[in-house]
């Protein structure tokens, strides 16, 4: 049996964390049921994090980073009339792919606004750092149209409650989401 290094368990608590975040939240995700999923005991757990919000934020970090990083790649050789069709087919795939990375920016959003009404604003600014940095890597790849990088990341949201309501990739309600605009 090969052991994992302190890295590599590190890893697992975070790939661990962003799928119970996603389904349960930040208050109804105890750290037990990470230590659970990933394999280890609660105390070893607190050994890699000094706490539940340092693993929560490592969570958010890498789905604000695993999405900014989509967003790159997508857009990555692809001419500038294609570019919107392009990211709107990366954030699609998201749904199929990893849809726990999606309803993990809508705990995100939960968790930072609970902070700042509880009087803790500093929770919320590496989070909004984080998605400034997605927002602006939309905005670059969009070149620099504040409408139009406004109105894909509005998209962006719908599909995200969309998600977190439990609406199947093949309901109705997806129609128009991320489609090529019509010819005038």
């Amino acid at each position: 049996m090969v052991r994992m290094s302190a890295e590599e368990r590190r890893e697992s608590v975070i790939r661990a964390a962003v799928v119970e975040f996603a389904r349960g939240g930040y208050k109804g995700t105890s750290t037990e049921a990470i230590a659970k999923r990933v394999g280890v005991s609660q105390p070893y757990l607190f050994r890699l994090f000094p706490g539940k919000e340092a693993i929560f934020l490592a969570a958010s970090r890498r789905c604000c980073e695993g999405v900014t990083d989509m967003f790159r790649k997508a857009v990555e050789g692809v001419e500038a009339a294609e570019v919107e069709e392009a990211l709107g087919a990366a954030y699609l795939s998201l749904i199929a792919d990893d849809p726990d990375m999606l309803l993990m920016q809508m705990q995100m959003y939960v968790a930072v606004a609970a902070a700042e009404a509880s009087g803790d604003p500093e929770f919320g600014e590496e989070l909004r750092g984080l998605w400034m940095e997605m927002y602006d890597t939309v905005l670059l790849a969009m070149g620099a149209d504040v409408e139009e990088t406004s109105q894909f990341l509005a998209v962006g949201m719908l599909i995200n409650v969309l998600v977190s309501m439990g609406f199947p990739p093949e309901h109705r309600v997806w129609t128009g989401c991320f489609a090529p605009p019509k010819s005038n």
